[in-house]
């Protein structure tokens, strides 16, 4: 039996390939520390909640690749990514990480430039005269 479960997250425009391997709880993000690829201790916090909220923290070996994106979406794409994981690991798990909202993709994109417009909703100041 192979040991190993993997879940995709995505957020934004930040696709991440989780693989949980049973070990003594290292997480590695395109192969460095997870604290060495985020300067945020709200990042790091944000990427290991899953993991936290079940009690899992020790337990697994998490290796992610994460492409795309800013570190924020990259952030958010590990979190999605490892609460998939947990998931196909153990199933019982599904109510607690539904509750917390990890398993929802967020869907929340930046809207495109509309044209006669400076940005998405921005526009150049009304003169009435």
């Amino acid at each position: 039996m192979n040991n190993q479960f993997q879940g995709t997250g995505r957020r934004k425009t930040s696709v991440a390939r989780v693989r949980l391997l049973p070990g003594s709880g290292q997480f590695f993000v395109n192969k460095k520390n997870l604290d060495d690829y985020f300067a945020y201790q709200t990042l790091i916090d944000l990427a290991k909640s899953p993991l936290v909220l079940v009690e899992k923290e020790g337990t697994y070996d998490v290796h992610v690749n994460v492409k795309g994106g800013g570190f924020t979406g990259q952030a958010g794409a590990i979190r999605h990514g490892v609460a998939r994981a947990l998931l196909a690991s153990d199933e019982e798990l599904k109510p607690e990480l539904k509750r917390a909202g990890f398993l929802t993709r967020d869907s929340r994109k930046k809207e495109r430039k509309k044209p006669g417009l400076k940005k998405a909703r921005k526009s150049s100041q009304f003169s009435k005269r």
